[in-house]
């Protein structure tokens, strides 16, 4: 039988770039790899990424909290969110106007300008067509109904097809590498070398174990919390039907583990 450290490696080795636990772990602390996608959805040459992080978290005055999975900044003060969305329902265009709405709450210190405001970007990278018209990019911005005119307050969205995969496009060819599971099927090779270090060294593939093993840890503390609120079981119960140890158990029940 296979322990949990086989089980770990085996399911590290078929993560794709469109998984976001592997999206947030190659993105961090790498500029220039999101400064590359970054060129390819906006058709750019001149970006300069200034910074770039993974995971940062937002919270909303009503308490609402987001974890960004990319959040980055060009040399022009643009900010730019991506987000990598594996289920349509993820995907939805409220979703979207929320992130836009948590970067703007970010971008304006007391008693500054409303004009001064930042040009943004929130980039939903889908598994699927989620707009159904078969292209590879679907812009947004806010227009005039009337006039046709657009309304110029620089916040724009962008859903990018993640099932587009022409390989004459730059796009098509984007999208195929992020769902590549070895490095050897990739076009670009701007992200082959990291995808390498990940999938390839031993030192790579323990940062891939230690992201799995702990995603799986937090999963089972939600489990614990999700059971402990019914108070159907007793944590003998809980600790059994989880395959868990009872001091997690009692660790969780005690406020010890977040």
């Amino acid at each position: 039988m296979a322990t949990e450290q086989e089980k770990n490696r085996r399911t590290a080795e078929q993560l794709r770039l469109i998984d976001d636990d592997f999206l947030r772990l190659y993105f961090n602390d790498n500029p220039e790899g999101v400064r590359f996608i970054l060129s390819v959805i906006l058709q750019r040459n001149d970006l300069k990424i200034l910074r770039s992080e993974t995971q940062s978290e937002y919270r909303s005055l009503a308490g609402r909290s987001i974890t960004l999975d990319i959040y980055a900044e060009d040399q022009l003060g643009k900010k730019y969110n991506i987000e990598v969305q594996r289920s349509d329902a993820g995907a939805s265009p409220k979703r979207a106007r929320f992130h836009s709405s948590m970067l703007d709450t970010k971008l304006l210190k007391k008693k500054e300008k409303f004009d001064q405001l930042s040009e943004t970007f929130v980039i939903f990278i889908t598994e699927n067509d989620v707009m159904g018209r078969d292209l590879p990019l679907y812009h947004f911005d806010r227009r005039c109904e009337e006039t046709g005119e657009y309304l110029g307050d620089e916040a724009h969205i962008i859903f990018v097809n993640g099932a587009y995969e022409n390989p004459n496009d730059s796009i098509g060819r984007l999208m195929h590498d992020f769902k590549c599971v070895h490095a050897d099927d990739m076009y670009n090779s701007e992200l082959i070398e990291r995808f390498r270090h990940f999938k390839e060294t031993e030192g790579g593939m323990s940062e891939m174990c230690k992201l799995i093993e702990d995603r799986l840890n937090e999963e089972k503390i939600d489990a614990i919390k999700a059971l402990l609120m019914l108070g159907k079981l007793t944590r003998e119960e809980i600790a059994n039907s989880l395959n868990v140890s009872i001091e997690l158990v009692d660790n969780v029940a005690n406020g010890k583990v977040a």
